[in-house]
């Protein structure tokens, strides 16, 4: 299993499109405590929201990324963090979509996170119960296929993000 500096790396060696199946309410990522405890006490986010850097060092390169993130309303507070940083990753070139199991029932997904490269390299990423990062499990080649299908799935039945969230703003 990828530890996440190893797992980091994959995002300068892919070609071409790289998706994640996000399914999980709760993320608990060390680098993120000050600035989600600054979020929870209303204070401004930093400039990178507006633009994520991170997304645009790989679509600025003409690759794809997309994400679909499973989830269930009524947000929970790392939720609502992590929406409200989802326009700068879309402004950087990142397609995003949402499936919300309280209005939507999808059927053939799996229960976890993953990433798919170039539609042949898929990584099961692990989680504690309580959101740490584990580690990233490199999948054989011949699951490459259903995964494909999984991301169709999701992206056939998600919401563009900007609709979901004005559906969840009013």
């Amino acid at each position: 299993m990828l530890d996440g500096t190893e797992f980091g790396r994959l995002f300068a060696s892919f070609q071409r499109t790289a998706f994640r199946l996000e399914t999980l309410d709760l993320y608990d990522v060390e680098e993120e405590q000050e600035e989600f405890a600054a979020f929870l006490a209303g204070e401004p986010m930093p400039p990178e929201w507006q633009d994520n850097p991170w997304v645009r060092s790989m679509t600025d390169l003409g690759k794809t990324v997309a994400r679909v993130h499973v989830l269930t309303s009524p947000l929970t507070d790392y939720l609502r963090y992590e929406l409200s940083a989802y326009p700068g990753n879309i402004t950087a070139g990142e397609t995003i979509g949402i499936i919300d199991r309280a209005t939507q029932q999808v059927v053939g997904l799996p229960d976890h996170d993953f990433w798919l490269f170039d539609d042949t390299e898929v990584y099961r990423m692990h989680y504690t119960a309580d959101g740490k990062f584990v580690g990233a499990e490199k999948l054989p080649a011949e699951a490459a296929p259903q995964y494909r299908r999984y991301s169709e799935i999701a992206v056939t039945h998600a919401l563009p993000f900007a609709e979901y969230w004005r559906q969840l703003q009013s």
